[in-house]
């Protein structure tokens, strides 16, 4: 018989630190942008406005930001600078669908998804709406393509 381990993938899940500096960097990257685009003479000052119709659009920049790069490639920019990528339970890519439940709850009530996770689930490492889309966030590491090989030289 065979050893049943060696049919086994293993995931690592990535961190609530790596997360939360993949958020950051997500966050800071698309509210530029959305500032940008929508007061280009004063962009810095819309990071700090609180009026519901802003929040609401903020949020579903943020939302179409993350389901679509989610959705599509598994990773958002900040992801891709932290090496961790969102996949189904079983650590196959991400279906757009999935992307789309799961980014909700990040880009409109991130506050109470965390804690609802932390404080439900505690040692998962789920949030709310990683849960109810079936989804897990995993570690990655940059691999070279097949048939190439990189030397990196001190100094």
């Amino acid at each position: 018989m065979g050893n049943q381990d060696e049919d086994i993938e293993t995931l690592h899940l990535a961190g609530w630190d790596t997360r939360f500096w993949a958020w950051l960097i997500d966050f800071i990257l698309v509210s530029l942008v959305l500032n940008i685009i929508s007061n280009p003479f004063n962009f810095i000052q819309g990071l700090f406005s609180l009026d519901i119709l802003g929040y609401t659009l903020r949020s579903l920049g943020f939302w179409v930001y993350w389901a679509a790069l989610e959705g599509v490639y598994g990773q958002s920019i900040g992801k891709m600078v932290m090496n961790i990528r969102v996949t189904d339970r079983s650590g196959k890519s991400l279906r757009v669908p999935a992307a789309v439940i799961e980014s909700f709850g990040k880009s409109f009530i991130l506050p109470v998804d965390c804690l609802i996770g932390w404080l439900g689930m505690p040692g998962k490492k789920l949030r709310l709406f990683n849960r109810i889309s079936h989804t897990i966030v995993v570690k990655t590491h940059y691999r070279e393509p097949e048939g190439v090989r990189y030397i990196r030289e001190n100094g």
